[in-house]
């Protein structure tokens, strides 16, 4: 039997048929790392780069401005500049950062990390600044593709936010780049929450006549903004406050645009935000610690690391690799036909996998731990990428490898669990976080540990590594970090993880409504299985999925601080890693389209606000909406939110905006 990768190996490409509308696809597909022979001019080959030569870059603190009263205030901007991700003698990167608009030494990719304290809003002015020294824009370091529904500046004021038309198939974007960002597992106002078409362009000095500098909704959220809080944003920022009236836990923030996300992250834009104190945190000294801090001298170690882990390609002059074209992915030919011609996007790839790990931005570094207790905030940064997290003695034993050591899941995205779980490996879609302890007392110095991914170097759907599905290469992608055991410089009064005893989580009341919705992939109708786009959606009376784009009305509205459960029917082949904006929810459990139910995994017991949707399978959550807005929920897969597998949601009475969308309307494409 075929697969579809050994299909495409041997140039099986279906052609051209007539176009009558998009087809809804349900057969199985591997993604393909396989591509035209021209598509690699100019690739590193991962096996050329030097493994754990790189000291891991431990992530320091964001430096707050100048405090107001009762609130931290920060200034942080995004740029362009160039960064070392690559071992010493490789060529440097440039990629987009975050890093603070007074303080150019700490821009960085990932950014440093926002330290907050439960209950003490943070104020960040966020400040698009891809521009040169001389105010002129900056053009995106990676293709945009114009096809797909994006930002569309060149649109104006009445084509903003939708999917243009073309007469012929256009090549990339390469204008002034739009920029909003998010602030992951926030509970946050609408306004703070960097909603997609909230986008602003940056103050340059030569935007094109005609563009539009900002999303259908920032002028909306900037006077919201300006009435709750009473700042004004200026040109080329938002103004974000942050309540931080939620549990301690793992956040981050990351880019957020319309049609962008995918193309704006992997260039550079994320980072961490660490929520601490309240009732659901841990008191000072029973976990390891410290974490690292803004006073911290040259030299100083620190016992609580984060860990943000994505996957990325080079070519061989440092430069990232993103695909030009859709024909990277091998399931049209080279040359298209594209848009308009065909329904396929020119640029648009379903799913891209990097050749190599980088982790906190430097590929496959060396970690030196002492014999002790560390705490791991561990994030997928990945684009598409699901990992399954080992730490093992020998990185190229044949997959599943035997643990060395249990990872200890403290807590997930929306804090502590009730008890901490000891696991052989931590499962973590696109941007789940991980709050892991790892003991390692008593081990020699000398002694070399590999943190390892068993997950698949294609889109992930459930499964044992081995056994179900082919673990990534152990050689490349199979593997992430070296921690090298060096002799202890510390005395670790922490608590060990089998005596530990965390903070009670208070479940979710019962709910009120129980809604049903669906994953959905679109298929060409000119090319034999190569989806076009990946769309959520309800259920028709049948029980089928009823797919919808991006700008077709808002089927989801709770009502203000009701609970809800929603179970999300995946009609796809692949595992979703479904995310929720505003709330943090709990897992209930799943369930096969023709099986029993089964509970939830015991590293979901806590909150979350990302869960894996299983293909073929319904996972049920719970969630209660106590903030009014218009919110967003998505695909995590980046490559899929970008192809409108995002839908908005809308809490409580409608608050003057209309709950559509600028574009075409209903879903009639």
């Amino acid at each position: 039997m075929f697969t579809r990768r050994q299909l495409l190996r041997t140039g099986t490409v279906a052609g051209a048929s007539a176009f009558t509308g998009p087809v809804l696809r349900g057969d199985r597909r591997t993604s393909t790392e396989e591509a035209p022979p021209a598509a690699h001019d100019g690739l590193l080959d991962p096996a050329r780069i030097p493994k754990y030569v790189t000291p891991l870059f431990v992530v320091p603190p964001m430096p707050p401005a100048a405090g107001e009263p009762g609130m931290d205030v920060y200034h942080i901007a995004a740029r362009e500049f160039v960064q070392q991700i690559l071992p010493d003698g490789f060529p440097a990167t440039t990629v987009f950062g975050y890093g603070s608009a007074r303080d150019p030494a700490t821009f960085r990719y990932p950014g440093y990390t926002i330290e907050a304290i439960v209950g003490r809003p943070v104020r960040v002015t966020w400040a698009n600044q891809l521009m040169s020294s001389s105010g002129k824009f900056r053009p995106h370091l990676l293709p945009v593709d114009p096809s797909i529904l994006w930002a569309n500046p060149p649109g104006g004021v009445h084509g903003r936010d939708s999917r243009p038309t073309f007469r012929r198939t256009p090549g990339p974007y390469r204008g002034p780049v739009p920029f909003v960002t998010h602030l992951h597992g926030g509970h946050n106002v609408e306004e703070s929450d960097g909603y997609p078409e909230a986008w602003y362009l940056p103050p340059a000095r030569d935007i094109p006549l005609g563009f539009a500098r900002v999303g259908t909704v920032y002028e909306r959220y900037r006077e919201e903004a300006r009435e709750r809080t009473g700042v004004v944003w200026k040109p080329g920022s938002a103004v974000f406050q942050y309540a931080n009236d939620q549990r301690a836990t793992t956040l981050w923030y990351h880019s957020h645009e319309l049609g962008l996300t995918r193309l704006n992250v992997y260039a550079g834009l994320a980072g961490l935000y660490l929520l601490r104190g309240g009732l659901a945190d841990l008191p000072a000294g029973v976990l390891p610690g410290p974490a690292p801090r803004l006073s911290d001298l040259p030299g100083s170690r620190a016992y609580e690391v984060p860990l943000v882990i994505a996957d990325r390609s080079f070519t061989t002059d440092g430069s990232l690799f993103f695909p030009r074209s859709r024909g990277f992915f091998g399931d049209v030919p080279p040359e298209g036909p594209f848009v308009p011609t065909t329904d396929v996007p020119p640029i648009w790839n379903p799913e891209f996998f990097g050749t190599t790990m980088v982790v906190n931005g430097t590929t496959w570094p060396a970690f030196e731990v002492e014999p002790r207790r560390y705490r791991l905030r561990l994030l997928n940064a990945c684009n598409t990428r699901t990992l399954i997290l080992k730490i093992v003695t020998d990185p190229l034993a044949p997959r599943p490898v035997e643990p060395a050591v249990p990872l200890w899941m403290l807590g997930s995205d929306g804090g502590f669990l009730p008890t901490p779980v000891p696991l052989d490996s931590v499962l973590l879609g696109v941007g789940e976080r991980a709050d892991v302890l790892v003991d390692l007392t008593g081990l020699r110095p000398g002694t070399g540990l590999y943190l390892i991914n068993e997950g698949p170097d294609e889109p992930y759907g459930g499964g044992t590594p081995g056994v179900t599905f082919a673990p990534a290469d152990p050689a490349t992608t199979g593997q992430v970090m070296r921690l090298e055991v060096i002799r202890p410089a510390s005395v670790d009064t922490s608590v060990p993880p089998d005596q530990l005893r965390l903070p009670t989580l208070i479940p979710l009341g019962p709910a009120t409504r129980t809604r049903q919705v669906s994953m959905n992939e679109m298929e060409s109708v000119f090319f034999a299985d190569a989806p076009t786009e990946v769309l959520l959606g309800t259920l028709d009376s049948t029980g089928a999925g009823r797919p919808l784009p991006w700008d077709a009305p808002v089927t989801e509205d709770p009502e203000l601080n009701s609970t809800e459960i929603w179970e999300l029917h995946n009609f796809t082949n692949d595992g979703h890693p479904i995310h929720l904006h505003l709330v943090q929810f709990q897992v209930l459990n799943r369930q096969r389209f023709d099986g029993p139910v089964r509970p939830a995994e015991s590293s979901e017991s806590g909150y979350k606000d990302t869960v894996l949707a299983l293909p073929g399978e319904i996972t049920r959550i719970k969630a209660t909406f106590d903030q009014r807005g218009q919110f967003v929920w998505h695909c995590h897969i980046l490559d899929h939110e970008d192809s409108e597998m995002m839908r908005p949601y809308h809490v409580g009475p409608p608050s003057g905006a209309s709950q559509t969308h600028a574009g075409q309307g209903p879903y009639d494409r």
